[in-house]
């Protein structure tokens, strides 16, 4: 007969709380505090130097210049809140008399098995790293990328946010991203095409317009949002039913839709003063030649 075996079950007391929380709780707790440190620290240093090292380029308007600072402060905090929340939980966890390296290991042979289906991820991480230090774009832009046009909410390493008119949220992997469009960066352009009756006179057409532009550039609310006098550029087009005048001038990014509708409403107004004629579709019908002498 074998001697039994004697278990002792070590009951935990208060004596043994308070020990473990005067070490390692402590410990813990002050892991955090500098992990919230760390990361009230990020959000005080990172803005300033993003305004330092963002300075003003040829071209760049101030509200460009606002709109990258905004985005690289967004996406450089984003990253460090990543890296901090690491960070701390890796050290609480040693703390924890948790052995931190199966997980590591565990982790490097997920990152293995599932490296052949993050491919497009690595591919969206890398385009975004282009499109935020090539400044493609800035959040509040209005752009069309990936065939959808919008106004950009959100920039990160992984994707782009557009809201379209419509006022849908539309996601795109950066990855996806071959063409990007900015409407907004460093000027804004109106570009009309005025089209006139083809019994107008041109010339007084053209002074009409030219005179429109002028008058909406010298109204003191529109005054400070235009680069240059929306004018006549030339006769554009000869269509099927009218003249098409080519109007343009560069306005504040932005901006341009708003000064394109005040100046067809403009345009409009005048045409109606001057007896101009803007045509629509139709069509004339002759029936063999008019006889003389009859009727």
């Amino acid at each position: 007969m074998g001697h039994p075996i004697e278990r002792r079950t070590r009951i935990i007391g208060w004596a043994d709380i308070i020990d473990w929380l005067l070490t390692h709780g402590i410990r813990i707790l002050a892991m955090l505090i500098v992990g919230i440190g760390l990361y009230v620290a990020t959000r005080l240093v990172i803005p300033p130097l993003i305004r330092r090292s963002v300075t003003m380029t040829k071209g760049e308007s101030e509200d460009g210049i606002r709109k990258r600072r905004d985005t690289l402060t967004a996406v450089f905090i984003g990253g460090m809140r990543v890296v901090i929340l690491t960070m701390v939980a890796f050290i609480i966890l040693s703390e924890l008399d948790i052995d931190i390296g199966p997980i590591l290991a565990g982790l490097g042979i997920v990152g293995i098995a599932i490296g052949f289906g993050a491919q497009y991820m690595v591919r969206d991480l890398i385009a975004g790293l282009f499109v935020i230090m090539e400044n493609q774009y800035h959040v509040g832009d209005v752009a069309k990328i990936a065939g959808m046009t919008g106004v950009v909410e959100q920039i990160n390493f992984r994707k782009t946010v557009l809201r379209d008119m419509d006022g849908v949220v539309h996601y795109i992997p950066n990855g996806e991203i071959r063409v990007a469009s900015n409407y907004t960066r460093h000027f804004g352009r109106v570009n009309l095409d005025v089209s006139v009756a083809y019994d107008t006179n041109l010339d007084h057409a053209i002074e009409v317009l030219n005179r429109v532009g002028q008058e909406l550039a010298a109204d003191e609310k529109w005054k400070p949002l235009i680069k240059s006098v929306p004018q006549v550029l030339r006769v554009e087009n000869l269509g099927d039913s009218g003249i098409d005048i080519k109007v343009w001038g560069d306005v504040n990014p932005g901006h341009q839709w708003a000064l394109a509708g005040e100046l067809r409403k403009r345009i409009k107004k005048a045409f109606d003063e001057e007896s101009i004629e803007i045509p629509w579709p139709h069509t004339k019908v002759y029936f063999g030649n008019t006889l003389r002498g009859n009727g």
